[in-house]
């Protein structure tokens, strides 16, 4: 592992250590957790986004799936 060092407001070590205290962990610990979590959530907003560009530049025809409409099983049947 690498150590960083990192400036953060009063304020937010404050909270941060009032919840990795609940949480059983070290400032470390949920630091790390957080930016996985946050980077996570990013790479899928990043997926999102270019999916939705792929579509805007190549909407989807208008009998593209109607082969597959017959193998739809919706669980009601």
């Amino acid at each position: 592992m690498k150590t960083v060092q990192m400036t953060l407001d009063e304020a937010l070590v404050r909270l941060v250590d009032r919840v990795r205290k609940q949480l059983r962990l070290s400032r470390s610990a949920f630091t790390r957790d957080a930016l996985r979590e946050h980077l996570a959530r990013y790479t899928t907003a990043e997926l999102e986004r270019r999916h939705r560009e792929g579509y805007a530049r190549r909407p989807v025809a208008g009998e593209e799936f109607s082969a597959w409409e017959s193998e739809q099983a919706w669980g009601d049947a």
